[in-house]
């Protein structure tokens, strides 16, 4: 059975002059537009295609690739407001919807929002809410200390930063397990430290062993995070510009680069250094 809002793999039924339809099954034939149809594309070839409704509410196939799937959550941005909610920028031709009921507070055009898409069932149409309580913490969180889960980076803390796990829980990563910078609506791998008993979730994006930066590479780690994560003094500059920064000499410096590169924490170039987005 087609799932509305997500990628299938579906056989293609005919060719036509204007795309090639596929076999929707209880949804009927299904239509991908000839701009996106692979090429050498013949009858009973299989396709792998996202499934949406167009402009015309018609059900079409798109090989493009959307910024969130049904069930999922992700960080878009508003583009348009209209008489039934707002409409924001998913990465295809047609805008998601987020109905006003749906959301929390009244949004703004050209703001980001994190946001949660799903198939409502009454109106039988793709459609996202900004009140994402409601799509979390459903079950029971059944992890294990250092399991390696995904995250979606969701708000800044008071104690750190609360992440979404696996599209379905609410998780938390505190300051001091933070080393590297952070940004809302980014995706990361991350590692489950403890599943407390109130069934919160603590987490680190470094796996059990990972050493904590301490000493210089500690403050050259705040140093990159102050420099917005770059910064123009790598392991082949002078001696008088490493002292007048760090005050250490440049063999202390370069022994600290290369533990911060062990740790896959930074990445080192001609002229400078930089912080890895992830590990």
């Amino acid at each position: 059975m087609v799932e509305i809002g997500k990628f299938n793999t579906l056989t293609v039924v005919k060719i036509v002059d204007f795309g090639v339809y596929l076999d929707g099954g209880e949804r009927g034939e299904i239509l991908m537009p000839k701009e996106y149809v692979p090429a050498n594309c013949f009858p009973d070839d299989e396709v792998k295609a996202f499934v949406y409704f167009d402009s015309e509410d018609r059900i079409v196939a798109t090989t493009e690739e959307p910024y969130v799937q049904v069930g999922e959550f992700a960080c878009l941005k508003m583009v348009a407001g209209s008489p039934v909610g707002a409409f924001l920028d998913w990465g295809l031709r047609k805008d998601l919807l987020v109905p006003f009921r749906e959301q929390r507070e009244p949004m703004e055009e050209g703001c980001s929002y994190l946001v949660y898409a799903y198939f409502d069932q009454a109106s039988d149409r793709i459609v996202a809410s900004t009140k994402i309580d409601k799509f979390l913490d459903q079950v029971f969180p059944s992890y294990k200390p250092g399991q390696e889960v995904d995250i979606l980076v969701a708000r800044k803390t008071d104690l750190g930063y609360a992440v979404i796990v696996n599209n379905a829980h609410w998780g938390l990563i505190y300051d001091n397990e933070i080393f590297q910078p952070l940004k809302i609506g980014q995706r990361h791998k991350a590692y489950i430290k403890r599943v407390r008993e109130d069934e919160k979730i603590d987490l680190t994006l470094q796996p059990a062993g990972y050493e904590k930066i301490e000493g210089l590479a500690g403050q050259i780690f705040e140093k990159l995070k102050d420099y917005d994560g770059v910064l123009d003094l790598s392991d082949k500059s002078a001696p008088e510009e490493i002292y007048r920064l760090f005050g250490c000499s440049k063999k202390n410096y370069k022994k600290a680069l290369g533990a911060l590169l062990k740790q896959g924490v930074i990445e080192i170039g001609e002229t400078e250094v930089r912080l890895l987005p992830n590990r």
